[in-house]
């Protein structure tokens, strides 16, 4: 059984959408044992609630720097001992000292393709908003795995979602959620737990790859 911690930020539509998953056996062999939150009001705690998933608020706010605050959110994960951390919508850089202990063990859900529209300044609504000013024709989500680099880890999975000609950024964030988000992200999850991809020299393959080379 792979234990997973979902961190988010926000309303928790992508942890919904693992929820579902796992409830629809579209996830199976995986179990969310805790929701992490740098937002007391983070309507991804009240799924947790609804769950009886025990949901953790860590804000960086409440400690006196950074560095005291990526100490405490890296012990809570160590205490927790989740198998995969899983950030859906999660606004807070990992530390890295967590990204050290959780090595290949932290996956991303990005609303773009990356390498494009990534790394700093580019999250939520801010992604799509543009994507929009560029005049992209087709944008889409990433699941990665973590390191160091800002959206630059091992890619696991991509999807595209058109843009559409009267698209505002509210409009195109749904679709990216609805069409991408919510189908990659469990995907990847069940992969894992089945071990159904491996991540080999900062790379990930499926397993049948490795089988097919022997």
């Amino acid at each position: 059984m792979l234990k997973i911690v979902v961190c988010v930020s926000g309303g928790g539509t992508n942890l919904q959408a693992i929820l579902d998953a796992v409830d629809e056996g579209k996830v199976t062999n995986t179990q969310v044992i805790a929701v992490i939150s740098n937002n007391a009001g983070a309507g991804a705690l009240d799924r947790a609630r609804a769950r009886k998933i025990p949901g953790i608020v860590m804000s960086p706010k409440k400690y006196a720097d950074r560095e005291a605050y990526n100490q405490a959110f890296t012990g809570k994960m160590q205490e927790l001992a989740p198998d995969l951390v899983v950030l859906a919508g999660f606004l807070v850089r990992i530390p890295p000292q967590m990204i050290s202990a959780f090595s290949g063990r932290i996956v991303n859900i990005h609303p773009s393709l990356i390498p494009s529209f990534c790394g700093v300044g580019y999250y939520g609504l801010k992604v799509h908003e543009k994507v929009l000013e560029r005049g992209v024709k087709i944008t889409g989500a990433t699941v990665h795995f973590v390191n160091e680099g800002m959206d630059e880890g091992p890619i696991i999975s991509q999807k595209a979602v058109p843009v559409e000609e009267n698209d505002t950024p509210e409009i195109l964030q749904r679709r990216v959620m609805e069409q991408a988000e919510w189908i990659l992200l469990p995907k990847a999850i069940d992969d894992i737990a089945n071990g159904r991809l491996r991540l080999e020299d900062g790379r990930v393959y499926s397993a049948s790859y490795f089988e097919e080379m022997r």
